[in-house]
């Protein structure tokens, strides 16, 4: 076998096992409970993978772990007979999974560890582990192999864990006040409900152009004209955007709408929810961020769009009536937006949100509610009764990202139908992030909307954001990577 390479070597280990692919293992405890257990405790069994093997002449040592946690085990020359023992290392590799049945004591060390009465092999691994010692560090691998990730870093498992906790903590916040879940379409026939580059694809049945969903909104609303008043969905949500760290193309976005409120309705609701999720997840409202402490708690301060950016670098942007103009005074200040889009035919909203989040997000720590956003910026929201030039509109600022945007929601269809012949405009003249005509929304409209507020959170942000991870990608499981030629 000198000549065999690892995998072949292994592989050829199945050979030596009675039954390589059993159907079933019925464990009867979960291994995160085992150090619960008192010693003594017979006739435990459990199931999972081997990560780490140490022989000491007769006695085995052995980690075996799930996504949950792990624990050790230890397999006895004396207690299991001779050829029962070798044959557990003529057959055993880390990777493998396997069956335990045994009883709980603690090693000198002070350890709960599963003493084992018996084994079964539950599965083969082909391939040898990443070094325990180091785990994966290699972020290429990280993203392609996030199964990898999940079995060797035990930070990869708690935030993917959280992430699970967070979901469900929301679903449950917004079930328990009465809001209903459902699902709208993912491919559309038009890319409207946010400003953004849409993906484009073709179904070959209707023989039609079709998008991907850049939101859920213009559908969850269409949900209120027809008799929900509180309806929420989990949707993915796809922007053929630029990549960075903030920044993904298909990612998660929850988006939840109630007739009968306005913004500042949400503002409060939103709150509330978040301070309730918080707390049930990590037992307190204060969390650490980087070395930030972050309270959830508290009265969370409210802050203009404009006086905003008046702060932070001097530009009044009520003075400036149109993108041209805006954009020379930006270039005055010696401004540098963040962005691969054509600066010079890019709309006046756009070009704000820009320079926003160039000169004062990153500022913002504490959770802060930032209003009163250009109409420009908001074609779906509804304007200010005492001034029409800015939106009943929000946006949920944590540790210097976007966590919530929301508003109270334009139900007027003439207005409506005004705001995207503008907005149709900018698409037309080169602006690819501007909605285009969406008529069949319009004739919903037409149908007679109450009064409604909606918000979304980008979940993947969220996560990023309470975890301090540098890159949105370690928010998700399985983020998009370009091929990998090697491996093809």
């Amino acid at each position: 076998m000198d000549n065999l390479s690892l995998e072949e070597v292994r592989i050829a280990k199945l050979k030596e096992i009675k039954n390589p692919y059993p159907d079933r293992y019925e464990a009867n405890e979960k291994i995160c409970k085992v150090a619960s257990l008192e010693d003594g405790t017979t006739d435990v069994k459990i199931a999972g993978r081997i990560t780490a093997v140490r022989k000491i002449g007769k006695l085995t040592f052995f980690r075996i772990s799930d996504i949950d946690g792990e624990v050790q085990a230890a397999i006895k020359k004396d207690e299991v007979g001779e050829e029962s023992y070798n044959h557990f290392h003529q057959i055993i590799d880390t990777g493998d999974f396997i069956g335990l049945e045994g009883a709980i004591f603690t090693t000198k060390t002070g350890e709960k560890t599963l003493r084992v009465k018996e084994y079964t092999f539950l599965g083969k691994s082909y391939l040898p582990l990443p070094e325990k010692f180091h785990g994966l560090q290699n972020s290429e691998i990280i993203y392609r192999q996030r199964y990898l990730d999940l079995i060797m870093n035990k930070e990869a498992k708690e935030r993917f864990l959280l992430r699970t906790k967070i979901i469900q903590a929301i679903r449950r916040y917004l079930e328990n006040e009465q809001y209903i879940e459902i699902e709208t379409p993912v491919l559309t026939n038009k890319p409207s409900g946010a400003l953004a580059k849409p993906f484009v694809s073709h179904h070959n049945a209707l023989d039609i152009d079709v998008f991907l969903r850049i939101a859920p909104e213009t559908y969850l609303k269409r949900a209120i004209v027809g008799g929900f008043t509180k309806v929420f969905e989990f949707a993915r949500c796809f922007r053929n955007e630029g990549m960075d760290a903030t920044h993904l193309q298909d990612f998660t976005m929850l988006e939840a709408y109630c007739a009968y409120y306005n913004y500042l309705d949400n503002m409060k609701f939103l709150q509330e929810m978040l301070v309730s999720v918080i707390k049930e997840v990590y037992g307190k409202t204060q969390i650490s961020i980087n070395e930030r402490l972050i309270e959830f708690d508290g009265e969370w301060p409210i802050v203009t769009f404009r006086e905003l950016l008046i702060k932070d670098c001097g530009i009044d942007i009520n003075q400036f009536d149109t993108a041209k103009s805006l954009l020379k005074e930006i270039k005055r200040n010696n401004i540098e937006l963040n962005s691969t889009d054509d600066l010079d035919s890019m709309g006046k909203g756009n070009l704000i949100d820009l320079l926003y989040k160039k000169v004062s997000r990153p500022r913002i720590i504490q959770p802060t509610f930032l209003t009163e956003h250009p109409i420009e910026l908001s074609p779906l929201a509804r304007a200010n009764d005492e001034n029409p030039q800015i939106t009943d509109r929000f946006q949920l600022i944590i540790n210097g990202a976007e966590i919530i945007n929301g508003y109270s929601e334009l139900v007027d269809p003439t207005e409506q139908e005004r705001r995207l012949e503008q907005q149709a405009k900018l698409n037309k003249e080169g602006d690819q992030e501007a909605m285009v005509m969406d008529t069949d929304y319009l004739t919903a409209m037409r149908h007679g909307m109450p009064p409604i507020s909606g918000w979304g959170m980008g979940i993947d942000r969220l996560i990023q954001v309470i975890t301090g991870t540098k890159n949105l990608r370690d928010s998700v499981l399985f983020p998009i990577m370009r091929p990998d030629k090697k491996s093809e």
